[in-house]
């Protein structure tokens, strides 16, 4: 009787495995969804863009793309945060902590002009939410923390170059990175109007690699004490 007893449970089918948390099909379904929408709003804003249009450019249900994100509203938040931690992320790469407090800064300006060329959509999403006064960014609960890391190494680049003597000393960090972003933002994002205001394509490759140098040789002159 125990002999078939043993029999019978050896004969049984092992269990199936425990599934596994679908989390690795969530993270591509949520990066693809992401992607797909920085690509709408990007070109058309805001107002213009089609949540339908997205999850067809996603390739998956529009019943998921709000289990997500809630809402276009959302949606909206959700591409601008990864926007942001997409470039804080570059920014931590260049490990400015351990360099010389000139070269980190100059490596900061010229970085955030490249990022500014190659990825010209995170210009366009930051314009688009500025023409909404920032309402979506608002209520994010990271984007602050986001920036505290850029701020306090920033700071304390600036603080080593003053105590160094190669830098003034009444550097607001704040002031300063502001002032690195829009050399930048400012530049590419106007180039077609300034571009036919002066009679000079602001966009060809020579211009782009004169305001690059530009930018950093302005931003390392105000910093001389």
């Amino acid at each position: 009787m125990e002999g078939r007893d043993v029999d019978a449970q050896a004969a049984k089918p092992a269990g199936r495995p425990k599934a596994r948390p679908a989390t690795r099909d969530a993270g591509r379904s949520r990066a693809a969804i992401l992607d797909a929408a920085t690509v709408e709003f990007t070109a058309h804003g805001f107002g213009g863009a089609s949540v339908n249009e997205v999850a067809a450019r996603a390739g998956i249900n529009k019943r998921m793309l709000y289990h997500y994100y809630g809402n276009k509203e959302g949606l909206f938040l959700a591409v601008l945060e990864n926007a942001y931690a997409r470039i804080r992320s570059a920014e931590r790469e260049l490990e400015l902590d351990h360099l010389d407090p000139s070269e980190g800064v100059r490596r900061l300006v010229l970085f955030t002009w490249d990022y500014y060329v190659e990825n010209p959509e995170f210009l366009s999403l930051l314009n688009n939410e500025n023409m909404h006064k920032a309402v979506h960014l608002k209520t994010s609960d990271k984007i602050r923390e986001m920036h505290s890391p850029l701020i306090d190494t920033l700071a304390a680049l600036l603080a080593r170059g003053a105590e160094a003597g190669t830098f003034r000393r009444d550097v607001d960090a704040v002031q300063l990175y502001i002032s690195i972003a829009a050399l930048g933002f400012f530049y590419l994002s106007n180039q077609h109007t300034l571009s036919t205001i002066f009679g000079r394509d602001l966009g060809d490759s020579a211009a782009l690699a004169a305001r690059r140098e530009h930018s950093a040789d302005v931003i390392m002159g105000y910093l001389r004490p």
